[in-house]
């Protein structure tokens, strides 16, 4: 159904909006130049992959730059390192081997890390304003029943011409060091890259596999590694911001109705729309309420934290995913994938004692 693709490409914006309009309400970057790349980066991703890819910004470096850290050349040249890098992993056939090393358990509990982080987000942006928060909810639930029915444009709409004033989705706060010149560069990078590696590639292609089966065979590690250095280095350049595929994503376009190549066709054109009306598009952005998309951020959140792989666990990994998944929503996914290794060590080590006894 076209509502379920319509519904489902804009399900994304709980991840989406937040950092976007941030970024461009601090007047880092020009509102035209990264719905631009926006624009670009989803009509690959809709090509590529046939399927509702998402396109995100990089959190890491939009935290930076939202928190005055990162100035428009520290970001450029911060994305076009990481695209490079990601294009070099692409090119060795030994990525799709150390993905598929890291144990099932160990994936599992780093998306349901991720999905709490997620939700802890979301919670914070509906508090104070539960009234609004629990209609866009009820709403949204309705998703539930009928998955493709248009729930997503049904309480944007609303909420855009019903609610009251305010500062709207953009102005999230997000601290982070202040670094200027080369530190920041540096900072972006090293913060930024285990988290492309671990979020946008390797949970984002099991995630995949699990929603889309059918799609499985176009969505590898080393073919995300390489649409998303692709479109650092090569658009990052012209102002646009540093972006990525990413689970949290790829979870509310599902769970909101979107399961073909329409919604992120839908999405670049929305954006190429957004490129072209420049800085006007951001008077529209902020009169979402942010308790409407910390409601769509908590529908993504569910979607990704309690997945089928969880539930079908074996008791003895529900153990290591939960060491991964609380590591990961305290210190974040590098420690979230050093903790679920460990656990899963000790698991097989304590199995064997156990056989040998």
């Amino acid at each position: 159904m076209i509502s379920g693709e319509l519904s489902g490409a804009l399900g994304d914006l709980g991840t989406f909006l937040p950092y976007v309009v941030a970024i461009l309400g601090a007047g880092v970057l020009l509102p035209g130049m990264v719905f631009a790349g926006f624009a670009l980066a989803y009509a690959l991703a809709a090509l590529a992959y046939r399927m509702p890819m998402p396109v995100q910004p990089m959190k890491a470096i939009g935290a930076l730059a939202i928190a005055g850290g990162m100035g428009a050349g520290d970001i450029m040249i911060s994305g076009m390192i990481i695209g490079a890098v990601l294009l070099v992993f692409a090119a060795s056939p030994r990525l799709d081997g150390l993905a598929r090393a890291i144990p099932q358990s160990v994936v599992v509990g780093l998306q349901a890390g991720l999905g709490l982080m997620m939700g802890w987000i979301a919670l914070d942006l509906m508090a104070g304003q539960w009234g609004i928060a629990v209609l866009a909810l009820a709403v949204l639930a309705l998703s539930f029943v009928a998955p493709r029915g248009p729930w997503v444009p049904l309480v944007l709409v609303a909420a855009v011409l019903l609610a009251p004033g305010g500062e709207g989705a953009g102005l999230l706060a997000i601290s982070g060091p202040a670094a200027p010149g080369a530190s920041a560069v540096v900072a972006g990078v090293t913060a930024q890259l285990p988290l492309t590696l671990l979020n946008a590639i390797v949970v984002t292609a099991a995630v995949a596999r699990s929603l889309y089966p059918g799609n499985a065979a176009r969505v590898s590690e080393r073919r995300l590694a390489a649409t998303s250095g692709a479109l650092n280095l090569f658009l990052v350049p012209f102002g646009a911001l540093p972006m990525c595929h990413g689970a949290g994503g790829l979870a509310a376009h599902y769970r909101f109705g979107a399961r073909g190549m329409i919604a992120p066709l839908f999405l670049a054109l929305l954006c190429g729309l957004s490129a072209l009306a420049g800085e006007a598009v951001l008077g529209w952005l902020v009169r979402i309420p942010a308790p409407v998309i910390g409601a769509l951020l908590l529908y993504a959140a569910i979607e990704l934290t309690w997945s089928r792989r969880l539930r079908d666990a074996r008791p003895d990994c529900r153990l290591v995913i939960g060491a991964a998944a609380l590591a990961t929503l305290f210190l974040g996914a590098l420690a979230g994938l050093v903790a679920g290794l460990a656990a899963e060590a000790l698991r097989v080590y304590l199995r064997g004692r156990r056989s040998d006894v």
